[in-house]
């Protein structure tokens, strides 16, 4: 098993995104890359504490790779907002890659090019990639929250399309369970 790391916004979205994936075993909502220890989500929330809301994805590279995760990654969210992703505005919410080793990081480093060449955005990519920091774990009420509140407004205007665009683009990739129940 390998791990990955990915801020995409809210990370209820983004636990959302990968947690039907064949080959994916955990997906943890999470805080990393700030400046204390054991943030809470209202200390992350609040700007101060520079961590940015994240998933740590436990995977099995024989069933999915690094590479075909940072294809959803970057197919699921806008990587050219700064700090932002639609109503959600602050640091908390950067898009990024901590990579875990060299070939992640080159890896995301290529992708990331490659896309700033072929000017698959209309504006240029400005996902940080840096090497993973401490992971903190968030609050329980946060693990498998669209699976546990997909009937809130929130999750149904804003995780739900990320969620159906998986299906739609990457219906190959899920569990045979997830695809039979969703």
């Amino acid at each position: 098993m390998e791990l990955a790391t990915f801020g995409a916004g809210c990370f209820w979205c983004t636990e959302a995104v990968f947690q039907d994936l064949e080959g994916v075993e955990k997906v943890e909502s999470g805080y990393a890359g700030g400046r204390i220890a054991n943030p809470t989500y209202k200390e992350v929330c609040s700007g101060l504490t520079g961590h940015a809301e994240v998933i740590n994805i436990t995977y099995d590279p024989g069933k999915i790779s690094f590479k075909e995760l940072l294809e959803i990654f970057w197919k699921t969210h806008d990587p050219t907002t700064l700090n932002r992703q639609g109503n959600d505005v602050g640091t908390q919410y950067r898009s990024v890659v901590y990579y875990h080793n060299d070939e992640q990081k080159q890896l995301a480093e290529e992708y990331k090019k490659k896309l700033n060449d072929a000017h698959a955005f209309p504006n240029p990519v400005v996902t940080e990639i840096s090497a993973a920091p401490t992971f903190y774990k968030a609050e329980n009420y946060h693990q498998d929250y669209y699976n546990l509140n997909g009937t809130q407004p929130y999750c149904q205007f804003v995780v739900k399309p990320k969620v159906d665009k998986v299906k739609a683009v990457f219906g190959d990739k899920l569990k045979k369970t997830a695809s039979a129940t969703k």
